[in-house]
């Protein structure tokens, strides 16, 4: 499988530091027995708000816990509006619709991630824990009343590491 490992333009360096730091964290979920994804939410200086693994593994966790919607939530209950809208979701995996709402739902202005939905098809196949959407979050994003940046994919291969043989 190829991935993109082009960095789009208005990336910066703290995007990138902030969405390695993401995938370290997937990396980390993965050595916890969780699937291997991981979301934060950091504010425009780069001091991350909140930080989420992904706590949706059959047989004890909750399907809708996904790392995007519970590090957004957390993000939610800890700034007001107008702190959320300048604020960043970096994840490892581009957001299911499920997170992309939550992301939209909680008013964070900004998402940046490593792998589509259409790469992360790719390594997870039919696996029955990921039935992965076709969906990209920019398309729920378009659907809303309000804009919400979007950059990615990038760093695909890096993201892809903690999903080799997870799947299989």
């Amino acid at each position: 499988m190829t991935f993109s490992n082009l960095v789009p333009a208005g990336v910066s360096e703290l995007d990138l530091e902030l969405l390695r730091l993401s995938i370290r964290l997937s990396e980390e979920s993965r050595e916890r027995g969780r699937h291997p994804f991981a979301a934060l939410v950091a504010d425009r200086d780069g001091k991350v708000i909140a930080q989420a693994g992904n706590n949706s593994m059959p047989p004890e966790g909750d399907p809708t816990q996904h790392a995007e919607l519970a590090a957004a939530a957390l993000a939610a209950k800890a700034l007001s509006p107008e702190e959320l809208a300048q604020c960043t979701l970096y994840t490892s995996a581009e957001p299911c619709c499920m997170c992309a709402g939550a992301v939209y739902w909680t008013g964070i202005g900004r998402v940046v991630y490593a792998l589509s939905e259409h790469a992360l098809l790719g390594l997870t196949g039919a696996h029955p824990e990921n039935p992965t959407f076709s969906l990209p979050c920019r398309e729920v994003f378009a659907r809303g009343q309000r804009e919400i940046a979007v950059l990615g994919p990038m760093l695909e291969s890096e993201a892809a590491t903690a999903h080799e043989g997870f799947w299989s």
